[in-house]
Order: structure tokens, then C-alpha cells, then sequence
């Protein structure tokens, strides 16, 4: 059964996706932590790669996405959603926001990251990960998971459950 609008914990956005590996791990980690997943275009993929099914598996049916035409449309359509835009010009740390169900967390393309103009007008709510300076960024799925997963610490992790109900030990 595909994710209700109702149960979404969280919203990830992609702005303008190049690698469809990456959103399909992305999608696949939305629908285990109850995240809708939104697309900004130009996505630079089709949504039937064969590399985003693949990161996806057969979890892609059941995840609550949706595209929009620009970042204005999601804003339109989801009014009652604080923005989070995540990006390494940030300055301030993800862990020291006190995240809402129903936020918004907004990942530029892989290549350039989110616009600079974006990231002036939403100033007072640009989030970064905490890294050496010995690179230059994580992997887009990976920051995802960093940041949505302390979203989901925060509330609690709602409609989640731990492990597979099987132990395994050793003998």
C-alpha cells in the first residue's frame, strides 16, 4: 500500500536530480521513514532508469513522490511546511534545529548544489553537516539520511518500528 499524505513525517526535496542511483536510495529511505518525495525539475533522468529502480528496488510503487515544476510549485502546494535548505555553504549545524513533522528538507543537484540566490532568501533556514575540510561534501543520499534521520530521532520516529522481531546469536 503506497504512502497516505496523512502519515508523511517529513518532506524531502530534490532540486533538479542528475544521478537516479542517488534518488532511488533516497526514495527507498523516504518510504522506510515515512518521507514523502518530492522532485524539482529538470530531473535529469527518466523515473524508469534502470539505476533508480535498481537503488530503489521494488519499494518505488509504494512511495508517496511527487514532481513539480519548480521549487514555487512545492512551495504552493505544501504552504504549512517550514523549508529547510540543506547545503555545505551553510553555517549552521542540522542538530541544532528542532525539527516539525511535516518539514521540508530541500537537497540541491549533486553537481552545484542548491542556488546561491535560493540560499540568501532563505537565509535564516540553510542547515549543514558538520565535516572535515578534507572534502568537499557527502554523497547526496548520504546527507539525506544524515539529516532526515535526526528528524526522526526529534519526534520520535513515528509509524516506525525497530529490527525484524528475529534475534541472531552466536554459537
Amino acid at each position: 500500500m503506497a504512502q497516505r499524505d496523512e502519515d508523511i513525517n517529513f518532506r524531502v526535496v530534490l532540486y533538479q536530480p542528475e544521478i537516479p542511483a542517488n534518488t532511488g536510495n533516497i526514495g527507498r529511505l523516504c518510504l522506510g521513514m515515512n518521507a514523502a518525495l518530492h522532485l524539482i525539475r529538470p530531473v535529469r533522468f527518466l523515473l524508469t532508469d534502470k539505476y533508480l529502480k535498481r537503488a530503489g528496488l521494488d519499494y518505488w510503487d509504494e512511495l508517496n513522490v511527487h514532481m513539480h515544476s519548480s521549487l514555487t510549485e512545492f512551495r504552493e502546494s505544501y504552504p504549512e511546511s517550514r523549508i529547510w535548505l540543506c547545503s555545505t555553504k551553510a553555517v549552521m549545524p542540522y542538530h541544532k534545529v528542532k525539527f516539525q513533522r511535516g518539514d521540508a528538507l530541500i537537497f540541491g543537484p549533486e553537481s552545484r548544489g542548491l542556488p546561491e540566490e535560493l540560499l540568501r532568501e532563505y537565509s535564516e533556514n540553510t542547515l549543514s553537516i558538520p565535516m572535515t575540510k578534507q572534502i568537499r561534501s557527502f554523497n547526496l543520499a548520504n546527507s539525506v539520511g544524515i539529516i532526515l534521520s535526526e528528524g526522526m530521532r526529534q519526534l520520535e520516529f513515528p509509524g516506525c518500528t525497530v529490527g525484524s522481531g528475529k534475534i541472531f546469536v552466536d554459537g
